[in-house]
């Protein structure tokens, strides 16, 4: 099994993402709740997301997570990396084109997993959706 695949096996998530900059990543967020994970959502921006409070940051969960998903603008997810580490949690994916050099970097510093250069959608949507051909191709490259 791949490490992007494991990912997926923790048993608490958060999802980050800001809202007021680019859109929160629902379809992550609902494929994690879907699968019978514990997930909180993580904006700065505030609101509600698929019916369920944000939370400000990391640090303001009611409980410690074991895996951090970023979805957020690139000059924002180094900052989150350092935010995940200090919460405790032990993974850390970074969505595809958002991973810079200092947040990978940061990231083995700080000795967390990470998995990055992908979608994290095509790994929590089972079955034909759009993200289906994505899954394939990257089965096919060994990738997946």
């Amino acid at each position: 099994m791949t490490a992007r695949r494991s990912f997926w096996d923790h048993a608490s998530y958060a999802v980050v993402g800001h809202g007021e900059r680019r859109a929160f990543p629902r379809l992550t967020y609902r494929g994690l709740k879907a699968a019978g994970r514990a997930v909180y959502a993580v904006d700065p921006s505030g609101g509600r997301i698929e019916g369920d409070a944000t939370y400000p940051d990391l640090a303001a969960l009611p409980a410690r997570v074991e895996a951090v998903v970023l979805e957020l603008p690139k000059d924002e997810t180094a900052e989150w990396v350092g935010r995940a580490a200090d919460a405790g949690a032990v993974a850390v994916w970074i969505h595809q084109r958002t991973d810079t050099p200092e947040a990978l970097a940061l990231a083995r510093e700080r000795g967390l997993e990470v998995c990055a250069g992908t979608c994290a959608v095509m790994y929590v949507t089972p079955g034909l959706s759009p993200h289906a051909p994505h899954r394939w191709i990257m089965r096919g490259l060994g990738r997946f």
